[in-house]
Formats: structure tokens, C-alpha cells, sequence
């Protein structure tokens, strides 16, 4: 009975950890394993374009050896905007696996204009050399072929290169304060907010310290990294915060209780940006709503 147990024991114990390897993978390869080879694990699956930065952007995959041999990476590229699907060039990239015998790291560049060359778009005409005709949401799949000694593969995982703008993405808050008619009411710091782009220039806050169902708009200037928060909405109307009027620096209200500090700071070598934000909203001299907040990318 015991050793009945045992074997029981250790069944179980296998497939946990066969199951946490693949979820850790986040592959469904049909080459093979990490023992036996042949598989890709794709470390960059979406990378953000950012309108105005034409790059090069940078992969970065994983390649298991085994008793199936990969020797070389082939790939492919395709767009998607909205219903449209372009052509797909085949060779978008070679990349040669030069040591198989042991696992290993490979990567590639590539730029904006390697991503639209040699891709139509849904007018029939070449894919836009100017990267501000597209749509934030427009995609570039890049699918990845691997050649090994049983031929020649299509990994399961692949990468989407995204249009977007420098400061989407989710965030943590590392600092934040509430001030409520001059008397400091907490913080929110450690909680999570989505930063969403609208188009080219706006950015939509999702979220209001400790209200999920607020939200406001801003800009970032390219040049200076100076945050405006805006008083209107994408309807021109203006905006509320918990049914009163939103505190902006530039805006008419005045700040009691908070210094005005909106800035962007982006790091180009973590990836790790950094926003602060001062806002509030107005109830009357002596009853303001005000907030502060420092939050930090997270980077996956």
C-alpha cells in the first residue's frame, strides 16, 4: 500500500511539473520539449511601436536543444488593421542558430521601415513609409519557422508589434497622496492603472485613486515630457470627476493643498517609464479634492 502511495505520489508530482513547465513556456510546440528539442520560447509575444520612434526594436527568443537539432529561424510577417489582412512576406527575417549544442539566446532588430516593406495595404497600394497614418490597435505578426532535423516548423508563439504611443500600458503606483478639504486621507499606493491610447497625442487615465469609474484625458509633449491634463473629454464636454469639475493646473480652480507636478520621464533602458500626475476636483474654497500620484511601467 505504501509503495502504491508512493508512486501515486510521484505521478502526481510529474505532471505538476511538466504542467508549470509549459505554463512557464507559454508554448504549444509540436516539435518537441525542452528535453527533446526543437522548441522556441519567445520571450518579446507584443512589443509596442510607438508613433514617432521608427526604431529598431528588438526579440528575443529562447531555442532548446536536444536530440532534435534547430539550426535556423525563418520569419514571416503579416498586417492587420481592423478586418484587413495583408499579404504575408515569407523571409522577413533569417536568423542561424550557430551553437546546437547546448540551449541558447538568439535575437533581431527590426525598423519601421523593414516592418511595411514589401506589404500591401487594402487600397492595393505599398503599406505607409509614414507611421502616423496608421491606427493605434494596427498590428505586424511576426510568425516564426523554425528548421530543425525533422524539417521545417511553425512555433506555436509568435510576436505582435503594435501601433501605439510611448506611455501606454499598465502601471504601479509607487507614491500617491489624497488630500480632502486640506487634510491628507490616504494613499493608493501598489495599486495598478491602465494608461490607454486614444490616438497619436491623447491619453486616457483609466481610473481615479481609489474610484475605478473616473476617468481623464492627457497629452504628453514630445519634446519636454510635460504632462496637460485636459478639462474637456473626447466629446468636448467637460469632464467630471465624482459628478464635479476636474482640477488641472492650467484650469481655473486652484490648488490648496498639492504642488503641481505632471511630468513623463521615459526610460529607454528598462522600458520602465515614469508619470506623475496632479489632479483633483473642485466642491468650493476649502472643500477641494486633491491627488498626487507617481506610477511606474510594468515592464513584462
Amino acid at each position: 500500500m505504501k509503495t502504491i502511495k508512493k508512486i501515486s505520489i510521484l505521478f502526481l508530482s510529474l505532471i505538476t511539473f511538466l504542467a508549470c513547465n509549459d505554463d512557464n513556456l507559454n508554448v504549444d510546440n509540436p516539435d518537441g520539449n525542452a528535453v527533446e528539442g526543437g522548441l522556441l520560447d519567445v520571450k518579446n509575444t507584443s512589443i509596442n511601436y510607438v508613433v514617432g520612434n521608427p526604431g529598431p526594436y528588438s526579440a528575443s527568443i529562447r531555442v532548446y536543444q536536444g536530440a532534435v537539432k534547430s539550426t535556423s529561424i525563418r520569419v514571416a510577417k503579416t498586417f492587420y488593421s481592423g478586418d484587413f489582412v495583408s499579404n504575408t512576406v515569407d523571409t522577413f527575417k533569417t536568423i542561424a542558430i550557430s551553437d546546437t549544442n547546448q540551449n541558447s539566446f538568439v535575437n533581431y532588430d527590426f525598423s519601421f521601415p523593414e516592418m511595411v516593406e514589401g506589404l500591401t495595404g487594402a487600397n492595393g497600394s505599398p503599406l505607409s513609409a509614414t507611421d502616423t497614418d496608421y491606427q493605434i490597435g494596427d498590428y505586424w505578426k511576426f510568425d516564426y519557422y523554425v528548421t530543425n532535423s525533422n524539417g521545417e516548423h511553425l512555433n506555436y508563439a509568435s510576436t505582435k508589434a503594435t501601433i501605439s504611443t510611448r506611455f501606454a500600458g499598465t502601471y504601479r503606483v509607487v507614491e500617491s497622496a489624497y488630500w480632502n478639504s486640506g487634510g491628507f486621507n490616504g494613499d493608493w499606493n501598489g495599486d495598478q492603472f491602465v494608461i490607454e491610447s486614444i490616438d497619436a497625442n491623447i491619453y486616457k487615465h483609466n481610473g481615479l485613486a481609489f474610484w475605478s469609474d473616473n476617468t481623464y484625458y492627457f497629452t504628453v509633449d514630445s519634446g519636454t515630457g510635460a504632462i496637460t491634463i485636459l478639462g474637456k473629454d473626447l466629446d468636448d464636454a467637460d469632464v467630471l470627476l465624482n459628478t464635479s469639475p476636474i482640477m488641472t493646473c492650467e484650469g481655473d480652480y486652484t490648488f490648496e493643498s498639492l504642488t503641481c507636478i505632471n511630468q513623463a520621464t521615459a526610460n529607454d533602458v528598462t522600458g520602465e517609464d515614469v508619470l506623475e500626475f496632479t489632479t483633483g476636483y473642485f466642491r468650493g474654497v476649502g472643500a477641494t479634492r486633491e491627488f498626487y500620484e507617481k506610477m511606474v511601467k510594468i515592464v513584462d
